[in-house]
């Protein structure tokens, strides 16, 4: 009894220690990156402020040497040379191809050719006019991504407006990669593709374009699986007042149980490193840039496999897999008792470090599957030159369930299972959500057997980049004030004075 409360004190401690080091961790960030992108700002400010004051007026008036300023101003000084030899004017310099950089001028690293080009296409945006040579310009944009031809669209320059051009997305802050109006990308469904600009265009590799935080479908996704967690304790109440008794049923036959002898303490080592799991997807969360809709599919999956398993445990009760545990059916008991009982077991998180002591729910693990869940998660969403992180993450996960058979509190077959059906899951629901043909091969189908994978999903193209950014910015800050608060505000307004007006 002096192990388990000490063990408890020591747990709420180490949570304490968390909550405290995570929030010096944002704050450390959050002031890192704003200095880093201030001293980078004043910076290109400082080298750049001479150049911008040469080149002024529209591109299209621009002469030679306010070209080559220009260039140098783009951090293109080398080819100053090259563009004023082929008498490049501003004219000229808006009707330049990647074939003219590579062919004419003789530029002959690709990375400055699609860099250079990117910033023409910026610049024809930003300063093209119906009036302006590049008005005239259609740009070509294949209509799939299969391995046929492609036909090509024409579509005017000056239709594309700034805000949604695809070089604009490419350049932005948090992106590793940039891509040209001319590189390979694929259309959205027949039914969108007429809606469709230059800037919705999908991303490389299967990238999603379409993703829109949609809060309400993650408070949903969170309402369920917190349903899902109130019904698992109520299972758990009623299995383990019908547990089967010792002397009757002893423990099954089991090849890991019977050949390794029992760790006492292995137990609460699994579940502190449930904890350092948790804590480390919450910190990826907090950075993450679509960070509701990972919320989202972890909610659901959550939900959807506890749901599982409470279906699973309620059906089939198994004999206590160890001599060491204090189980026994317990006598029946008034409904007041049972929910109150229930309300234990949901606000310890079913941790035994917490105090929680439950028998009869043994198929199949939940520490496994919290474990699971977590460590797929965290590798899903983390980039892979993460790769110590991710080995971290597989070790925390095999040690886990390690420690739960060392423990003696599951039998093997439960750490099985609950390892498979996890797993599959996580990999089905990722697998339908990232391929947007098999999402919309059957779409009645997917409705019928998968209706929350298909509420859930709907709206989302491709597999979610992992982008980062800070959620303490100003603008991030502003867009939730103006998004969020203010449009409750206003609908709460309006609602009160249809009220008045009734």
């Amino acid at each position: 009894m002096l192990r388990r409360s000490l063990l408890s004190k020591l747990a709420d401690a180490f949570l304490s220690c968390c909550r405290g080091g995570c929030v010096a961790l944002l704050c450390f960030f959050s002031a890192t990156l704003q200095v880093k992108f201030y001293k980078k700002e004043r910076r290109f400010n400082s080298l750049n402020l001479p150049i911008l004051k040469m080149v002024r007026g529209k591109p299209e008036t621009w002469t030679v040497p306010e070209v080559g300023a220009w260039l140098e101003g783009q951090g293109f000084g080398q080819y100053k040379a090259a563009f004023t030899h082929h008498k490049i004017s501003g004219d000229i310099l808006l009707l330049l191809s990647e074939k003219d950089l590579k062919e004419d001028l003789r530029i002959t690293i690709l990375g400055d050719v699609k860099r250079l080009h990117l910033s023409i296409t910026k610049l024809q945006q930003e300063h093209g006019s119906p009036d302006s040579p590049v008005a005239a310009r259609n740009i070509s944009v294949p209509s799939n991504n299969t391995g046929y031809p492609c036909q090509h669209h024409s579509v005017p320059q000056h239709n594309l407006h700034p805000s949604t051009a695809s070089v604009q997305n490419a350049t932005t802050f948090n992106r590793t990669r940039t891509y040209s109006s001319d590189s390979q990308a694929s259309d959205f469904p027949e039914q969108q593709q007429q809606h469709q600009s230059l800037g919705n265009l999908r991303r490389p590799s299967g990238m999603a374009t379409q993703l829109q935080p949609e809060y309400v479908k993650t408070i949903i996704s969170c309402l369920y699986m917190l349903l899902v967690t109130w019904i698992t304790a109520i299972v758990m109440v009623f299995v383990h007042d019908r547990v089967p008794d010792r002397e009757r049923h002893p423990p099954l036959p089991d090849i890991f149980l019977d050949n390794v002898p029992h760790i006492s303490w292995a137990f609460q080592l699994c579940e502190i490193t449930i904890i350092l799991l948790t804590t480390t997807w919450i910190i990826i969360l907090f950075f993450h840039k679509h960070r509701s809709i990972a919320i989202r599919r972890f909610c659901a999956l959550s939900g959807s496999v506890f749901l599982l398993r409470c279906a699973t445990m309620f059906i089939t009760s198994l004999s206590v897999p160890g001599s060491h545990l204090e189980c026994a059916p317990r006598d029946p008991s008034d409904l007041a008792t049972q929910l109150q009982q229930a309300w234990i077991i949901w606000q310890g998180g079913g941790l035994s470090i917490k105090g929680v002591r439950t028998c009869g729910d043994y198929m199949f693990s939940g520490h496994t599957t919290a474990l699971t869940l977590l460590n797929f998660f965290i590798t899903e969403y983390t980039p892979r030159r993460m790769y110590y992180l991710h080995i971290t993450s597989w070790v925390l996960n095999t040690f886990g369930i390690f420690f739960i058979l060392a423990a003696h509190e599951h039998y093997s077959i439960d750490v099985f299972i609950a390892f498979y059906i996890t797993s599959r899951m996580f990999l089905y629901y990722h697998s339908l959500a990232n391929n947007r043909a098999l999402h919309q091969r059957d779409s009645f189908r997917t409705k019928i057997w998968f209706p929350m994978f298909s509420y859930f999903e709907a709206q989302i193209d491709g597999i979610v980049p992992n982008e980062y950014s800070n959620p303490l910015s100003r603008s991030n800050i502003r867009y939730f004030w103006k998004t969020v608060i203010i449009t409750l505000s206003e609908n709460l307004f309006s609602n009160n004075l249809k009220e008045k007006d009734d």
